[in-house]
């Protein structure tokens, strides 16, 4: 790895994203730190983003970004696209740093200027911000998410405020093959808990830098079936006990909730 290299790899999974893809690039061209290549992983969308993305790059031709189409080969890539597709950027990253950006979210303007000296500041592998819950127009709502300073393993499994949009990591600290998603529901989770397992400590940078559009994210659906994903992932991906888990899930619960009051 080249220790001059400070460029950041910014990963964005694409799938269905023809209303606000192009406004999610922007808002990573707009970004203060500008040593950064975006990989835009699209992941055989059904609506029109494929034909966005290619002439919005042709108009801007802004050589910093690649558009990569991920196959679909098997039910496997098609259940399991966002993982696939994060993993894919981070093989195909230049860059020492890995941030994501989820295709709907939008970023403040020196949000990678600020984690990126927070990291340095830490000597840290791995740093997360706070955040803001949007509307479907990702205007925000103020309601901001707060961040604790820093999470180890049994904290995070209790708090599950690292938000995929908000992470940056080194990639000098923590190899790619452990940054890579598992195969499994709520895969960025997951993901975190097993970089923190093996002793990695994430540091929170308490600063609204990330809109969170919540547009579709917030049917009462989707709860229950986040309540079936964290539980799954206690008892499953970490292999916790009953008991074990049913605290965590009161932790969490009980978080989750305010967090969105």
């Amino acid at each position: 790895m080249d220790h001059k290299n400070e460029m950041v790899s910014v990963i964005i999974p694409v799938y269905n994203a023809e209303n606000f893809i192009t406004e999610t690039i922007d808002c990573v061209r707009r970004q203060s730190y500008q040593d950064w290549e975006l990989l835009l992983i699209e992941d055989s969308s059904t609506d029109l983003t494929m034909e966005v993305m290619t002439a919005y790059l042709e108009e801007i031709r802004d050589n910093r970004i690649r558009l990569v189409k991920r196959e679909i080969k098997s039910l496997e890539d098609k259940r399991f696209g966002a993982a696939k597709a994060r993993n894919l950027g981070i093989s195909l990253a230049r860059g020492r740093y890995i941030a994501y950006l989820d295709a709907d979210d939008r970023w403040r303007e020196d949000k990678l200027e600020l984690e990126l000296a927070f990291l340095k500041d830490k000597q840290a592998g791995f740093v997360f911000s706070g955040y803001e819950f949007g509307d479907e127009e990702a205007r925000g709502t103020g309601k901001v998410v707060h961040v604790p300073g820093e999470l180890s393993y049994g904290q995070a499994l209790a708090n599950t405020t690292i938000f995929s949009s908000t992470v940056m990591m080194d990639t000098e600290k923590i190899g790619k093959s452990l940054m890579e998603m598992p195969y499994i529901k709520s895969e960025d989770t997951a993901c975190w808990w097993k970089i923190l397992r093996s002793g990695v400590t994430a540091y929170g940078l308490d600063e609204n830098l990330v809109i969170y559009r919540r547009a579709g994210k917030t049917l009462s659906s989707n709860k229950l079936e986040a309540i079936r994903r964290i539980w799954n992932l206690y008892r499953q991906a970490e292999g916790l006990s009953v008991p074990e888990s049913v605290r965590c899930f009161v932790f969490w619960a009980f978080r989750a909730v305010r967090r969105r009051v």
